[in-house]
């Protein structure tokens, strides 16, 4: 879903809002998300899901497959989402 389709939908639902609003509440809701996950914090909405850091091990060993040359990739951290009970029921109905 492109965030032109969220806006559309939420202005359907809440026609008192403005689309100004609307924008801005998205934003303030993706930039809190964020900051959280940046400062190491997992980020819990009930009924939804968890949003949190996996820490990757850096790794000497890897291999580039083309040309199968031994690589170094560092430490990383990956954002991993984990859908609830109730999601992941309404999703497979």
């Amino acid at each position: 879903m492109s965030i032109q389709k969220l806006i559309k939908q939420l202005k359907e639902k809440n026609p008192k809002l403005n689309q100004s609003e609307i924008v801005s509440i998205i934003e303030i809701f993706s930039k809190t998300i964020s900051n959280a996950l940046r400062k190491g914090k997992d980020v819990e909405i009930r009924n939804f899901g968890r949003f949190f850091n996996r820490r990757l091990k850096e790794n000497f060993n890897a291999r580039n497959p083309s040309t199968n040359e031994l690589i170094y990739t560092p430490e990383r951290v990956k954002i991993k989402f984990k859908a609830s009970k109730k999601l992941n029921k309404i999703i497979n109905e």
